[in-house]
């Protein structure tokens, strides 16, 4: 069946569907991790997103139960350059047309995803719009236009946990749901914390009243600003315990500390983003997935500084609070998919608390 992607600039690609029936639309962007497309499709932070995957074969080891990274997908559409449709991988248990087409998510194959992804780098992140629908072009291209942009959203009224739940272990961490990758709770949970999955909005006294150990800020999708109340809240949280965040809740942090967001003009997406550590001049490789990044330039007279830059484009990548036990990264140190390089982040959190409680002179989970 015919397929159609239509850009905001008018640019119509050709292709053919293997997804859902009907229409997608969104904010086009492109990810260049070579696997992982399984994860890339079930990160929340991808909601509102049609996503681009510039390695040209996708699907080939199929979908498998264990890797979803949250309970359904929440991309609105997907472009591949050839889509497999006869996956081969042990743990396979459905295609990856199958998966889509149970889930409503519109996708095209056989165009140039290539010209594409050079679009979106010369002229920006744009609106799109993926039908199977009967439109004319002229029609496609005014619904491109018409597309609401990302900023204004508000999606983690889409992505968060509509309840709290706990994953059993001893030393408490609560997680403010913003859009979490199942990965980073299970990092925690796997280390022995206890990890209590909050909703997004809750308030800081229900969190301090929980009496935890530290507070892990998730991933989530869309602009940072759009947030208010979660910034307020986190305000709140600063200083009253330690606190780890992971890419919107970096930018979330940094705004609650009195910083500036803007947005990058394509973002960055893969598994392959180098990042230094300015503390001890390694380089690691980065699993990331943003199209938010901290303003430096607002950074000058606040109480916390720059530990992590991207050596691509010279962002920022990691904050740390001159006296506080708050940090905070861009990138995503429980991988999945992507490197482990930085998954000694957690450890580092798991120093704060315990000096923290130290310096509190005992045990705060009741």
């Amino acid at each position: 069946m015919l397929a159609r992607l239509a850009l905001e600039n008018s640019k119509i690609f050709y292709g053919q569907s293997f997804g859902a029936d009907g229409t997608g639309e969104g904010e086009v962007v492109f990810n260049t991790a070579m696997t992982g497309y399984q994860e890339v499709l079930t990160d929340p932070s991808y909601c509102g997103q049609i996503v681009t995957m510039t390695y040209p074969l996708i699907g080939n080891y199929g979908i498998n139960p264990e890797d979803f990274e949250s309970r359904r997908p929440f991309i609105r559409g997907f472009i591949v350059k050839e889509a497999c449709s006869h996956p081969s991988n042990w743990r396979t248990t459905e295609s990856l047309e199958s998966y889509l087409q149970k889930h409503g998510i519109v996708a095209i194959s056989g165009i140039d995803t290539r010209e594409l992804t050079r679009i979106i780098r010369e002229k920006g992140t744009m609106r799109g719009i993926i039908t199977t629908c009967d439109y004319s072009d002229t029609e496609l291209t005014q619904l491109a236009a018409e597309v609401a942009p990302l900023s204004g959203q508000n999606l983690l009224h889409e992505v968060t946990t509509p309840e709290r739940y706990t994953l059993p272990g001893t030393n408490r961490v609560v997680m403010l749901d913003l859009g979490m990758k199942k990965s980073i709770a299970r990092n925690l949970n796997h280390a022995g914390c206890e990890v209590v999955v909050v909703p997004a909005w809750t308030p800081a006294a229900e969190i301090l009243a929980l009496q935890p150990k530290g507070v892990m800020l998730s991933n989530g999708p869309g602009d940072p600003k759009d947030a208010g109340e979660i910034i307020n809240n986190i305000r709140e949280l600063v200083g009253r315990v330690p606190i780890f965040g992971i890419c919107l809740g970096h930018q979330l942090l940094a705004l609650a500390l009195g910083a500036d967001t803007y947005k990058l003009k394509f973002g960055h997406r893969g598994v392959n983003q180098p990042v230094k550590d300015l503390v001890t001049g390694k380089v690691q490789i980065t699993s990331q997935n943003h199209g938010y990044a901290i303003d430096e330039s607002t950074m000058a007279a606040l109480d916390f500084s720059v530990t992590h830059r991207n050596l691509n484009d010279g962002t920022v990548e990691g904050i740390l609070h001159n006296y506080l036990p708050v940090f905070s990264v861009q990138y995503h140190p429980e991988a999945f998919p992507g490197p482990s390089d930085s998954a000694h982040l957690f450890h580092r959190f798991f120093a704060l608390m315990e000096a923290s409680q130290e310096r509190r002179g005992g045990d705060s989970h009741a």
